[in-house]
C-alpha cells in the first residue's frame, strides 16, 4: 500500500472493523440489554464474518470492554464557552443529552458493566477518563480568575453532573432539561464562593 493509500484509509480495515464492531454493539445494547446481547447478532448487523468477530472480542464481556475503552481512546473534550458556568451547563447539556436519548446507550452499557467484573473495571476506568477530561473546564476558569486557586477541579464537575446520573439513572425519575442547567450554574456559583 502506497502513502497516497495508507492516507485515504486512516487506520485502515482493522480500525474499520472495530469500529463497525462496536457500533453493533451499541446498538444491540440499546435495543437488548446485556442478556441479549450475542456475537452472532453483533456479527450480523456489523457485516463482519462471527468468527472475526470470536477471534478479536471471544466473548460478549469482551465486546463491552472494548466498546468503553473506545470511550477512553476517543477524541472527546468538553466545550469551551468562555466561563465556568457556560461550560459546566455545556457538559450537563451532553450528559442529559446521553442520558435521555432513547433507547439510551448510556444507560445500557451502565447496566451492562455490572455484569461481569473485567467490564466492571473497564466502566472505572471510563469514568476516571471522562471526569479527568471535563476537570478543564474548572482550570480555565482558575485561569481566567473566576473561582480561586484552590477549588477542587474533580469536586466541581461531580457536583455539576452527579445529580443527573442520581435522578435519571438510580432513581429513573425524569428531568426537564432546566434543571440539568440549574445543577451545573448551582456547582459553578458554588466553586465562586470557594
Amino acid at each position: 500500500m502506497t502513502g497516497a493509500e495508507r492516507a485515504s484509509r486512516p487506520g485502515g480495515r482493522s480500525a474499520r472493523v472495530r469500529a463497525d464492531v462496536l457500533a453493533a454493539v451499541e446498538a444491540e445494547l440499546a435495543e437488548h440489554g446485556y442478556d441479549g446481547l450475542t456475537i452472532d447478532a453483533v456479527a450480523a448487523r456489523s457485516g463482519v464474518h462471527r468468527t472475526t468477530v470470536y477471534r478479536r472480542w471471544k466473548t460478549v464481556a469482551g465486546l463491552l470492554v472494548d466498546l468503553l475503552e473506545a470511550g477512553v481512546d476517543d477524541m472527546w473534550s468538553p466545550a469551551d464557552t468562555g466561563s465556568l458556568e457556560g461550560d459546566l451547563v455545556a457538559v450537563n447539556r451532553e450528559v442529559f443529552a446521553a442520558l435521555t436519548a432513547r433507547p439510551s446507550v448510556t444507560q445500557a452499557v451502565i447496566a451492562a458493566s455490572f455484569r461481569t467484573p473485567e467490564a466492571a473495571e473497564a466502566l472505572t476506568r471510563f469514568w476516571a477518563n471522562r471526569y479527568t477530561r471535563t476537570e478543564v473546564v474548572v482550570r480555565r476558569a482558575i485561569t481566567r480568575g473566576e473561582v480561586p486557586a484552590s477549588t477542587d477541579p474533580h469536586q466541581v464537575v461531580m457536583t455539576a453532573t452527579a445529580p443527573l446520573y442520581h435522578q435519571l439513572v438510580l432513581l429513573r425519575q425524569p428531568m426537564h432539561p432546566s434543571t440539568a442547567d440549574h445543577h451545573a450554574k448551582s456547582a459553578a456559583t458554588l466553586a465562586r464562593l470557594g
